[in-house]
């Protein structure tokens, strides 16, 4: 697998506002994302949500599955406004801790398919956490050359690295 950094961005100070990436170049195979994440809202964590495209339709699907290590979960969701990737730590979470999570957008240039995607996320609390798995599905075959992520508001040192892969080792659906 060869992979070549397209953007990163990192945040300066806490921010209400997702990132927007544009202008993806089209001479991947796949995506790879990297995030390092904390939300700086009051919550436990919040969801990453990323939509393809500036399409904010009931047009995404999403299923997961993970633990904590005392019990385990899982659950999905069809006709969403964007597809969910797992969470970041929140605020009131232990300071200092971010999440991390992994995403491959496959074949994101191919025009006869949905977009498919598979996330893996993690997160340590010093001693507790959760760690699981997330796919989802994008209802439309547009070529992916923009990407939004939000997580409820951003905190200050969170990044996002978005990385083009030009072999299938990853997988091909």
């Amino acid at each position: 697998m060869s992979m070549y950094p397209i953007a990163s961005y990192t945040v300066g100070a806490n921010t209400s506002n997702g990132i927007t990436f544009s202008n993806i170049p089209q001479t991947f195979t796949h995506l790879h994302i990297r995030i390092f994440g904390r939300s700086y809202n009051g919550t436990a964590g919040s969801n990453t949500a990323v939509q393809y495209n500036g399409d904010s339709g009931s047009n995404y699907s999403y299923h997961y599955f993970g633990g904590d290590g005392a019990a385990v979960f899982s659950g999905g969701a069809a006709s969403q406004t964007s597809a969910n990737f797992g969470w970041v730590a929140g605020n009131n979470q232990t300071a200092g801790v971010f999440a991390i999570s992994l995403i491959d957008i496959l074949d994101y240039t191919n025009t006869n398919k949905y977009k498919v995607s598979k996330a893996i996320v993690g997160i340590d609390n010093n001693g507790s956490g959760l760690a699981g798995q997330w796919s989802g599905l994008w209802l439309n075959t547009a070529a992916i050359n923009q990407i939004f992520v939000n997580a409820n508001g951003w905190a200050q040192n969170s990044t996002i690295q978005i990385y083009g892969v030009t072999t299938s080792t990853i997988g091909t659906f």
